[in-house]
């Protein structure tokens, strides 16, 4: 396929133009060759990322996390200089969507990871430049945080979640948001009274914050769940176009 196909498509069905407040400088930041045979997905582009792209001669790589933020480069040496070099040597095209691959109804991370956990009756949780990234549902019946964590392990190939609350609390109305969250995330969801938050990671600084609510949380690791998106996306592009896909995993243990 042409680039302008793909990245049409992807611009299309991730809505980039409702997220114009995003840090993130979602779409193609670094454009290659004008053809498409093969396709990488990554959580970050990393130069392990860039490099696995170049070395299974893709020429297109989607990522959640990108390498230009706000208003862009200020010099173009060291690490970045290094990320560059390989994506202009190769003709690789690097595509990132950061808070549309959050926020998206059927391909987002969250949206995949409230699946996994089985929640119903989603609905939008959590506004961040003015968009809702994540999902608060419920749960047919409740259930330990044994036994959720160990289905976001199973959906993300995860080895380890964290939980801070109730050992022996049984929930059934989660939110989700993936990634990293602040202050305000666990205020929202303990004003919408939620019982179990499921994120990424949570700062040192808000555990007190999280127990003094009486909210119980699931860190899931920030990588983990941000896998759910590209994944998914990977999954559509490879159904709907005549190219190769491959998913680049670089964990990162956080």
């Amino acid at each position: 396929m042409t680039l302008a196909e793909l990245t049409s498509f992807l611009d299309e069905t991730l809505k980039l133009g409702d997220f114009p407040n995003d840090y993130s400088n979602n779409g193609i930041q670094v454009e290659g060759e004008g053809e498409v045979t093969r396709a990488v997905f990554a959580v970050d582009a990393c130069l392990e990322s860039i490099e696995y792209a170049e070395d299974t001669k893709a020429d297109f790589l989607f990522v959640h996390h990108g390498i230009s933020w706000g208003t862009g480069f200020r010099r173009l040496t060291g690490m970045t200089a290094r990320r560059l070099r390989v994506l202009f040597n190769s003709g690789i095209t690097l595509y990132a969507a950061h808070l549309p691959l959050d926020a998206h109804p059927t391909l987002g991370n969250n949206a995949c990871l409230s699946r996994a956990l089985g929640l119903k009756e989603l609905t939008p949780f959590f506004e961040l430049n003015g968009v809702s990234v994540g999902f608060s549902g419920t749960l047919s019946r409740a259930c330990t945080a044994e036994t959720l964590a160990g289905k976001i392990k199973a959906a993300s190939g995860s080895s380890e979640c964290d939980f801070y609350g109730d050992p022996e609390g049984k929930f059934k109305r989660i939110a989700v948001v993936s990634g990293s969250v602040g202050e305000s995330v666990l205020q929202q969801a303990a004003e919408c009274g939620v019982e179990l938050l499921v994120t990424g990671e949570i700062g040192h600084q808000h555990y007190h914050v999280a127990r003094e609510l009486g909210l119980n949380v699931i860190a899931a690791g920030h990588y983990a769940t941000e896998t759910f998106g590209p994944k998914a996306v990977m999954a559509e592009v490879a159904g709907r176009f005549d190219v190769e896909v491959d998913f680049a995993d670089f964990p990162t243990g956080m």
